[in-house]
């Protein structure tokens, strides 16, 4: 039986996976000037061989650690699966978290309320909760 998130934790997610990020668009050009050649693109840069690390807000990781508190922030706390005692996440280093994370997300580690979290999480929101847990004492 797994335990149900604090209902401030629920409304806290729910916030948070409702903002929306948006993208400003270049204006057209006006009509009614003609259409100037543009210049020939330049060559594509090779793609780079290992994906660029994100940097961790860790204001905004604050906001999202909110829901973490409700197992890693209670002293001496054992889930609903009693071979699992919840570890402390707070002072941490950021790339331990951030593989955790991304490895619950990806499904390589397995726990099922830890895989539900991860899920819900961009990359982005990563690492910010790195950022932020790892500067927890």
């Amino acid at each position: 039986m797994m335990r149900p998130l604090p209902l401030a934790a629920c409304l806290a997610l729910a916030a948070v996976l409702s903002v929306a990020v948006v993208t400003p668009q270049p204006p057209p050009p006006p009509a009614d000037k003609p259409a100037e050649a543009a210049p020939a693109p330049a060559a594509a840069a090779p793609a780079p061989a290992t994906p660029a690390v994100l940097v961790g807000n860790a204001q905004a990781g604050r906001t999202l650690a909110y829901t973490c508190q409700g197992c890693h922030g209670v002293e001496g706390y054992k889930n609903a699966y009693p071979s699992f005692h919840v570890p402390r996440i707070g002072g941490q280093s950021a790339e331990y978290l951030t593989q955790a994370l991304t490895e619950y997300k990806k499904g390589n580690r397995k726990h099922p309320t830890m895989q539900a979290q991860a899920q819900s999480f961009s990359d982005q929101d990563i690492a910010d909760l790195s950022a932020y847990l790892s500067s927890v004492k």
